[in-house]
């Protein structure tokens, strides 16, 4: 009778052990997992209005079988907006090949898809209140001598899809970068930087990336004359003073003067609507070696006259 103790003991000891080695081999078998799919649809919530049942037979071992068996929690799940396919009114579906691409999402690590059950999966995703905003990039930049920005910081997206409600919708028309601070430039940057959430609403993208073209330039100036363009026949626009210097700031090396191939020109139908007759001189047939340019003077007096 004492040994019945220890006979038990090796019995449960030697069926753990049987046990664990049968679950921990590789098995195939039947599964299904809830799946709440979340996507960046425009115009659509970001979260699906139910969970839909993902099944398939996969191979994993006995032990990770068990758990998905016995789960009864819901798994979001991301899915990319291009794989979702309109179905009509509110439903997308995604197809098992597309499906497929999110095997360790949906049943986790050490899971091998043999085949889904279903050829496709459908979803329904509600229309939400949603405006498109530009986006503004904050940032301030300092560079070393002869160098300068070749142009405005470039964002990628640019603009970006707010949802919420359409009273907070309306008092927004733009979303700013964090600050973006770049000191001594001399040769080209970028990074990306978050965007600061407006309040109570949800964006379609929570960073850009920017980037800054920087390069070496040389200042070339020169006298330019100030040519009249669109003045209606049978009268004279005269502009004073009728010349001015051009400072171009080009790409170095300098390649040239640029006022040899480009004409400085006033718009009468700006004269016409402008109210002091002051008026901002334009560049026509610019090289594209030309990095910025300005006048010195920066505006003109105009005057028509009748022309004899």
């Amino acid at each position: 009778m004492k040994r019945w103790p220890q006979f038990l003991l090796c019995l449960l000891l030697s069926s753990s052990i049987w046990l664990i080695h049968n679950l921990s081999q590789n098995y195939a078998g039947v599964v299904s997992v809830s799946v709440v799919a979340k996507s960046g649809l425009k115009g659509r919530a970001a979260v699906s209005r139910t969970a839909v049942s993902v099944s398939a037979r996969c191979s994993a071992t006995g032990f990770k079988l068990l758990q998905l068996k016995h789960n009864r929690r819901d798994v979001p799940v991301d899915i990319h907006a291009e794989d979702l396919v309109w179905a009509g009114d509110d439903r997308y579906y995604v197809s098992a090949s597309e499906m497929a691409k999110y095997t360790s999402d949906i049943f986790g690590d050490g899971v091998t898809l043999i085949t889904f059950l279903n050829q496709s999966y459908s979803f329904e995703f509600a229309p939400e209140n949603n405006k498109t905003v530009p986006v503004l990039a904050v940032y301030s930049a300092s560079f070393r001598p002869q160098y300068m920005s070749d142009g405005p910081m470039k964002l990628t997206p640019d603009s970006v899809t707010l949802y919420g409600e359409a009273s907070k919708l309306a008092a927004v028309d733009k979303v700013l970068t964090r600050s973006i601070n770049l000191p001594e430039l001399r040769k080209s940057r970028s990074g990306v930087v978050k965007l600061v959430p407006p309040s109570g609403l949800r964006m379609s993208d929570h960073d850009v990336t920017w980037s800054l073209e920087v390069s070496r330039f040389v200042e070339v100036r020169s006298n330019v004359r100030i040519e009249v363009r669109g003045v209606p026949a049978g009268q004279r626009l005269s502009v004073y003073p009728s010349s001015a210097e051009a400072v171009f700031r080009c790409h170095f090396p300098a390649k040239g003067n640029p006022a040899e191939s480009c004409v400085f020109y006033v718009d009468y139908e700006e004269f016409a609507s402008s109210l002091s007759g002051r008026c901002v001189a334009h560049c026509d047939n610019l090289p594209e070696s030309v990095i910025d340019w300005s006048l010195e003077p920066e505006t003109f007096d105009c005057m028509v006259t009748e022309e004899e």
